[in-house]
């Protein structure tokens, strides 16, 4: 099977360029800015599979910068769907669990109401609507607290916070499941297969690290696996105002992709220390 990616520089996107019978296109080769640019690379690649892994992720910037969020990850990926359901090309979407208001203390199910408290939430939002109206097989796999040895996330900051200091204060309020993103590939490439071969599996779900645990948590382990002598003090979200609100509550309930697509949720902590040792090797 071939699979056209859309994305390549991303946390997810080199992680999927890793991965035999992927062709990546890049922002180079294919503009999300102009929503039908990145469709007329469709037909040239002869992909069986299409996977939307590019998307606006500056989640403090989207608040000044909406409308462009919205045509990066709503109206390119609706193009996108709309393309491959003339064509007949399973489509998956990667969204994520800032679709929610983060109220309570439950995992979010697939078919719970939404409601973004953020304008990056509100975009990906849309693009799940944009991809759902098109009408052809899709997934849409809403994933929360992406990580890795690429670009910029929580692991790599904190390492690079916790050799510099000997004290951090991280919010231990907002609690969700870290995920590798080398896990969130694999599990978009055996969605793709499987959706090619079954479109009836066509739906929302979700996938996440497990277990659920609060930033601050996250820190210690991420501190204790690479033998960072740093404490961490927790502290509420209203200590550490950000433009955007983040959702406190991002547990996401996974069963329903492990009973249709045998897709197990991760232990990030596996992942982590293979985020570790690939950092160590770069280095």
């Amino acid at each position: 099977m071939t699979v056209l990616v859309f994305g390549q520089t991303g946390q997810l996107g080199r992680e999927l360029a890793r991965l035999p019978g992927t062709i990546c296109l890049g922002r180079d080769l294919a503009d999300f800015t102009d929503p039908f640019d990145p469709v007329t690379r469709i037909e040239d690649t002869g992909a069986e599979a299409v996977i939307i892994a590019a998307a606006y992720t500056a989640v403090d910037r989207a608040e000044s910068e909406e409308a462009l969020a919205t045509t990066v990850n709503a109206q390119t990926p609706g193009a996108i769907a709309q393309a491959c359901a003339a064509r007949g090309l399973p489509l998956v979407y990667v969204s994520t669990d800032y679709v929610f208001d983060g109220s309570g203390e439950a995992p979010w199910h697939p078919d719970d109401a939404t409601g973004p408290v953020n304008a990056y939430g509100r975009s990906k939002l849309a693009g799940e609507q944009a991809v759902r109206a098109a009408g052809g097989a899709h997934v849409i796999l809403r994933t929360s607290w992406v990580v890795s040895a690429h670009g910029s996330n929580f692991v790599k900051t904190m390492l690079r916070l916790g050799r510099e200091r000997d004290r951090l204060t991280i919010v231990a309020d907002q609690l969700g499941g870290p995920t590798p993103a080398r896990d969130i590939a694999a599990a978009c490439q055996e969605i793709a297969g499987q959706l090619l071969e079954d479109p009836g599996k066509s739906g929302t779900y979700h996938f996440a690290g497990t277990p659920d645990v609060s930033w601050a948590s996250f820190a210690r382990e991420t501190f204790a696996q690479a033998g960072i002598a740093c404490e961490v003090a927790d502290i509420p979200s209203s200590d550490y105002p950000t433009p955007a609100r983040r959702p406190l509550n991002s547990r996401l309930d996974c069963a329903s992709l492990e009973a249709v697509f045998g897709i197990r949720r991760p232990d990030w902590r596996a992942g982590l220390a293979g985020i570790l040792r690939e950092l160590g090797e770069r280095a």
